[in-house]
């Protein structure tokens, strides 16, 4: 036996284990404190009925995560028909996860986003143009929101399009789309305010998102062939 010798550190795949686990036990603790909260919405949305779901950040919440067994079986499906056609196993997976995830994850927090206040169609329609004024009134909780609103959708966007592989290009993403909630705010008169910090926040969280998964963007046009018989297209690199 060397007792010179020092054990080896664990391998990626230990380590990727561990930060899973880790990350389903922060999943579940999460759920288990506002677990009350979400309850309070199931009935309504048992029963199929709008008021007390859909129209409530409880119900919202709670949908998107009965949802996510269907989500994670049209990515399997969407992999499926792309191994069918010929893409390499790692790439249909990565891409079906990517534009599932993308829906999934951006869909609820635009229906928050949009969801119409007490006073909706008769306040005025209210704007804050000043930087940094409103983000002092948002409170954690409201920070939090704002930042991963478009997170889904830039976390997963580059891994999908290649055209958004890169930092300016995600900053644009979020800042234009967080634009557009913004406008639509003002325009259908929400009774909610339409801030230069909402899209300051949502552009910061989307660079954050898309900066976590940096490391699976995809950098080269699509290799997917066109018909099953057809041979895969040379990859060319991403412009930009």
């Amino acid at each position: 036996m060397n007792h010179g010798s020092f054990p080896s550190r664990p391998g990626r795949r230990t380590l990727r284990t561990v930060l899973v686990s880790l990350g389903v036990l922060g999943l579940a603790s999460g759920l288990f404190v506002v677990r009350g909260p979400l309850m309070m919405a199931a009935p309504a949305c048992r029963a199929g009925r709008w008021h007390g779901c859909y129209d409530t950040f409880n119900g919202l919440v709670l949908m998107t995560l009965v949802a996510v067994p269907l989500s994670l079986a049209v990515v399997w499906a969407l992999a499926r028909l792309r191994r069918a056609r010929g893409v390499d196993r790692r790439s249909a997976w990565r891409w079906s996860l990517a534009e599932v995830g993308m829906v999934h994850g951006t869909l609820p927090f635009l229906g928050m986003t949009l969801m119409p206040g007490g006073g909706a169609g008769v306040v005025p329609a209210r704007v804050s143009l000043v930087p940094l004024r409103d983000l002092v009134t948002m409170g954690s909780l409201g920070i939090v929101g704002n930042l991963l609103v478009f997170a889904s959708l830039a976390f997963f966007a580059p891994m999908r399009f290649a055209a958004l592989a890169s930092v300016p290009r995600i900053l644009a993403l979020g800042a234009g789309c967080s634009v557009l909630v913004e406008t639509a705010q003002y325009v259908f008169q929400l009774d909610r305010v339409s801030s230069v910090d909402d899209v300051l926040v949502n552009a910061t969280g989307a660079v954050l998102a898309g900066l976590a998964s940096r490391r699976w963007w995809r950098t080269r046009a699509p290799l997917e062939p066109l018909e099953p018989s057809d041979p895969p297209r040379r990859p060319v690199p991403a412009a930009g």
